[in-house]
């Protein structure tokens, strides 16, 4: 068997390891809000979830990948010696897919983006040299690690705040709530169109101008916003004016508004996010079968099939470990409270796909928690939980390199 051969084999077993890997951590944090608030039961929301994600990732992964993830090292680095790119890429899958088996066994949501990133600045600075390494890039995804969990975290606080006023604390949250329903669905309708619009189709060819994307964002928040209140008026409610009842009834309604948040998050985050497994997999297939470093390389639909699997598997076999510490760990979630929290989290990634923030949905969504948390009061925050979580993002780059440090040096020793 000749050495392209072999590199394509190990691209698509790493790249199926790194997609499991993704699945069982990036995709358990967008649906720990549904599990943690009982809007859906752990089976469901993984059903949902393979479902959504894997359609987002097969149908608007990407046909063309960029090559070299997000501009993280510099192709020339690469042009007289293109097995050194294959080696690292090789080494980059390894590390972060085997980094994310390790966070998802102990319950750590941790950024599957930095632990690529963290694995290819690793490969690229120690094994080709710290000048082919985009330091400014790296910057950038370090001040993310501030920026997105802040931003979403003030949005959740705001929008919880809202639900107060409007529904939860008047003298008629029922009324209220079926009342102000169909605002909030459209707020999710809205939000979620732009983000797949503007972050999911382009990669199956389909991109629309910003006033064909607001133009079609607002028919599909009124079409969901016209579904909700059909389905919210179907809600078996209590007549009764006591107020548990009445309670008990608005966060039966909000339960029908995260099944809707929900799904669409799952569609946009697979869209998104398996280029972390399949981008680093293009790099390799390109070099191992062109034998040259090229800028961009044409993706065969098998690699975009073999990512949407092993997110799917990897969301079912541990995906549950992560859905518990992101959403019942925290702080104890209702609907209404994880309703705020995930449609913060999906505005916050729209805002930085339209600014160019580099972010993670972990970070931003544990922000959003985090932030309904603070919107009833310090004291309903586990704070040793929230700890925990926060050294177990500073080590991913630092851990995403070593790793791939070591496995470069191996894979060099084995075909050079």
């Amino acid at each position: 068997m000749d050495q392209a051969t072999i590199y394509l084999i190990l691209a698509g077993v790493f790249g199926l390891f790194i997609a499991w890997g993704i699945g069982a951590n990036d995709v358990a944090n967008a649906m720990a809000t549904s599990v943690g608030s009982r809007a859906l039961t752990v089976k469901q929301a993984v059903l949902l979830a393979a479902v959504f994600e894997f359609s987002g990732a097969y149908l608007a992964g990407g046909e063309v990948t960029k090559t070299i993830r997000k501009g993280i090292v510099d192709p020339a680095a690469f042009i007289n010696e293109p097995q050194l790119l294959v080696w690292g890429m090789l080494a980059a899958l390894l590390a972060a897919g085997l980094w994310l088996l390790i966070a998802s066994a102990k319950g750590w949501p941790v950024s599957t983006t930095h632990s690529i990133v963290g694995a290819v600045v690793g490969f690229a600075a120690v094994g080709v040299g710290m000048e082919s390494v985009a330091w400014s890039k790296v910057g950038q995804i370090v001040m993310s690690w501030v920026a997105s969990p802040l931003l979403a975290g003030i949005i959740a606080f705001l929008l919880f705040r809202s639900i107060q006023s409007l529904i939860l604390s008047t003298k008629e949250p029922l009324q209220n709530a079926i009342k102000f329903g169909p605002l909030y669905l459209f707020m999710v309708g809205f939000i979620i169109a732009l983000v797949t619009l503007k972050k999911g189709l382009k990669h199956i060819g389909l991109s629309y101008s910003e006033p064909q994307c607001l133009g079609l964002a607002l028919a599909t928040g009124i079409l969901i916003a016209v579904m909700g209140l059909v389905m919210v008026r179907k809600v078996q409610t209590s007549p009764d004016d006591n107020q548990e009842f009445n309670n008990a009834s608005v966060e039966r309604i909000f339960a029908i508004l995260m099944i809707f948040t929900a799904s669409a998050m799952a569609f946009a985050h697979g869209s998104n996010d398996v280029a972390n497994a399949v981008g680093p997999m293009a790099a390799v297939i390109s070099v191992a079968t062109s034998g040259e470093v090229a800028s961009k390389a044409m993706l065969p639909p098998w690699v975009l099939l073999l990512g949407g699997i092993g997110i799917v598997i990897g969301l079912a076999t541990f995906g549950y470990r992560v859905i518990l510490t992101v959403g019942r760990k925290i702080t104890e979630l209702t609907p209404s409270r994880g309703f705020a929290a995930e449609l913060a989290a999906a505005t916050t990634v729209v805002l930085a796909s339209y600014t160019g923030i580099p972010i993670s949905t972990t970070h931003t969504l544990v922000g959003a928690i985090l932030g309904v948390g603070f919107a009833r009061g310090i004291r309903s925050i586990d704070l040793n939980v929230v700890g925990k979580i926060f050294i177990s993002w500073v080590v991913t780059l630092p851990a995403g390199a070593i790793l791939a440090i070591i496995f470069f040096f191996l894979f060099r020793s084995l075909f050079s």
